[in-house]
C-alpha cells in the first residue's frame, strides 16, 4: 500500500502541482490508514534542490564581490577575518611545501601555476588564493616577502612562489620604494680622514714656482727635455724597416 501511494503521488505531482496543498491537509488521514506510508513526496523534492542552488548562488555571488573589491583595495583582505582565519599572523608562504620529484628540491621553482585555464596540483601561496593580489599599496604582503634583517626580497626557492609571481612581487616591491611606501636600507659606509685630504697627487695643490733664473721655466716639465741616446738607438733598431 505504501509503494501504490507513493505511486499516486508521483502521478498527481506530474499532472497538476495543485493538488498537493489539499494532500498535505488530508496527510494526517493518510498516515492514519498507513502509518508505514512514506509520504515525503507530497512535499516538493526539488525544493531543497532550489535551496541548495540558492545557497551555491548565493555564496558565489558573496566570491565575486569580495574578489571585485579585493580587486580595487588588495590591502583590505590582509586585515580581514577570513584572512586572519586561514593564515593567522604568519607570512602566506608559511608551511607551504613544494612539490618536485626527488629527494633534492630544484634551483628554481615552477615557471607558472596557471596556463590557461589549468591549475597544477599544487599552486603557489600566491596563485593558489585569488584574493592575495600583488600591488605597490599593499604592504604588509610586500613586506612578508622581504628580509627585515638586510631588506633583500626573499629567494623564491625559500617562499615557493612561482617564478611569474616573483617577477611581480619584485617590480611592486621596486615601485613601492620609489613611491615611499616601503623604506630604503642604504649600506653605512665609514669615511676616513685619508679621503677628505689634499696630499694625494690627483687632488693635491700645485706646488710653488722655484727660484727662477735666466733661460729656465717655471717647471721643468716646461722645459725642453731631451731623450737618452741609448733608448733611442733601441728605437731606430727596432723600426730601421719604417724609417728608410
Amino acid at each position: 500500500m505504501a509503494a501504490s501511494l507513493q505511486g499516486v503521488a508521483r502521478v498527481l505531482w506530474r499532472l497538476k502541482p495543485s493538488v498537493l496543498p489539499p494532500l498535505r491537509i488530508y496527510q494526517p488521514c493518510l498516515r492514519s490508514l498507513c502509518p508505514r506510508a512514506s509520504l515525503s513526496l507530497v512535499v516538493l523534492p526539488s525544493h531543497s534542490l532550489c535551496q541548495a542552488v540558492s545557497l551555491q548562488d548565493e555564496g558565489a555571488a558573496h566570491a565575486a564581490e569580495a574578489l571585485s573589491r579585493y580587486k580595487e583595495k588588495p590591502w583590505e583582505y590582509l586585515e580581514s577575518e577570513e584572512y586572519i582565519e586561514k593564515y593567522g599572523s604568519s607570512p602566506v608562504w608559511t608551511g607551504y611545501r613544494r612539490n618536485h620529484k626527488g629527494g633534492i628540491p630544484p634551483q628554481k621553482t615552477r615557471k607558472t601555476c596557471i596556463r590557461g585555464d589549468k591549475i597544477c596540483g599544487n599552486p603557489c601561496p600566491i596563485c593558489r588564493d585569488a584574493n592575495i593580489i600583488i600591488h605597490p599599496q599593499n604592504v604588509k604582503l610586500l613586506e612578508q616577502f622581504i628580509s627585515p634583517y638586510t631588506g633583500m626580497v626573499y629567494d623564491p626557492t625559500k617562499t615557493g612562489v612561482c617564478m611569474k609571481q616573483h617577477k611581480k612581487m619584485t617590480e611592486a616591491i621596486d615601485a613601492s620604494r620609489d613611491h615611499g611606501f616601503l623604506p630604503f636600507q642604504i649600506p653605512y659606509v665609514e669615511f676616513t680622514k685619508d679621503n677628505y685630504s689634499n696630499s694625494h697627487d690627483a687632488v693635491g695643490t700645485t706646488p710653488p714656482p722655484p727660484s727662477l733664473t735666466a733661460g729656465e721655466s717655471w717647471y721643468k716639465w716646461y722645459s725642453q727635455i731631451t731623450p737618452d741616446e741609448t733608448e733611442v738607438t733601441k728605437v731606430k733598431r727596432k723600426y730601421k724597416a719604417y724609417l728608410k
